[in-house]
């Protein structure tokens, strides 16, 4: 699919996502946002995305109702956007199943982009790569053309070192992990993730960032939640965190499922401000009390 260029009064920046020839803007949205919404509203988000030129749409069937609010708006939009969903099913009829309704519900015949959804856990690893997995289901669907590129995706501060084994087992053309300041502070995450970052400029395969406004887990604040963590509303320290990851050449950030902060990240995405020094990010870090959603134990489960 050849990139179309949406109408839009800031159009953000494009680079290419890995090998698959699609120039998508550097900010994904997250359709998770779309999960509890009612139609009129998904339309009125969905208008902020054409709005700043958003041509990557990243969904999963795990989403609520993400898909079918997506609907409509593909049948209008479906050329100009680069459409990825995930299954989160490990054995191949599963993933199968899923797969077929998902491009039911989004009302699509193929899309761009299936990624395997947080594969992290070593039995679920082993089922998903094995013979009858969701894997070999998955390239059987790409040689039917249902799917057009196959992905991974994951959580936690195992999930780099888990991404490089999956590549080593299988030539995927993206990968998706967190990635903010304080979660670089652990040295051990970060060497992984710098060895992955390398093993995919190598491959040219896409890294995208997800967690990228995360603040902490909740701890009983008061409010209406719209993601399972708590993200970070000050807007000046939004978009230093938007920034500061968009700093990092080849990543992709994908939006929050929170909906109130599309515009604020898309509006970071698109400034000219200078990125943001360590330190800004650190002081960012201590005013807010932000700290690491993962520990490698306890916390590396949603």
């Amino acid at each position: 699919m050849s990139a179309h260029r949406l109408k839009s009064r800031a159009v953000l920046d494009r680079q290419e996502f890995g090998r698959t020839g699609h120039h998508s803007s550097r900010v994904v949205f997250g359709a998770a946002a779309l999960s509890r919404m009612q139609q009129d509203r998904a339309d009125a988000v969905l208008a902020t995305v054409l709005e700043f030129g958003v041509n990557h749409i990243d969904t999963a069937a795990s989403y609520g109702e993400s898909e079918l609010r997506l609907a409509p708006w593909l049948n209008q939009h479906r050329d100009g956007v680069f459409l990825a969903s995930k299954t989160g099913e490990r054995t191949g009829p599963e993933a199968r199943a899923g797969l077929e309704r998902s491009l039911q519900r989004l009302g699509v015949d193929h899309i761009d982009l299936i990624q395997l959804h947080n594969l992290v856990e070593e039995d679920e690893w082993h089922t998903a790569h094995g013979r009858g997995g969701a894997v070999e289901a998955l390239a059987a669907a790409r040689e039917e053309g249902l799917v057009r590129y196959i992905g991974v995706t994951g959580h936690g501060l195992r999930i780099a070192g888990m991404h490089l084994r999956s590549l080593d087992r299988f030539d995927f053309d993206s990968v998706l992990l967190p990635y903010n300041f304080t979660l670089l502070r652990d040295y051990s995450y970060q060497a992984d993730v710098e060895l992955l970052i390398g093993r995919c400029e190598e491959r040219r395969v896409a890294v995208q960032t997800i967690k990228s406004l995360a603040r902490r887990r909740w701890a009983g604040a008061e409010g209406p939640r719209f993601s399972w963590y708590e993200p970070i509303t000050d807007q000046p320290a939004l978009a230093r965190s938007v920034r500061w990851v968009l700093s990092k050449p080849g990543l992709f950030l994908n939006s929050s499922s929170d909906a109130r902060l599309l515009r604020p990240t898309l509006d970071a995405a698109a400034s000219e401000a200078n990125v943001p020094s360590d330190a800004e990010m650190q002081a960012d870090a201590d005013a807010l009390q932000i700290e690491p959603l993962f520990d490698g134990d306890v916390l590396e489960r949603i």
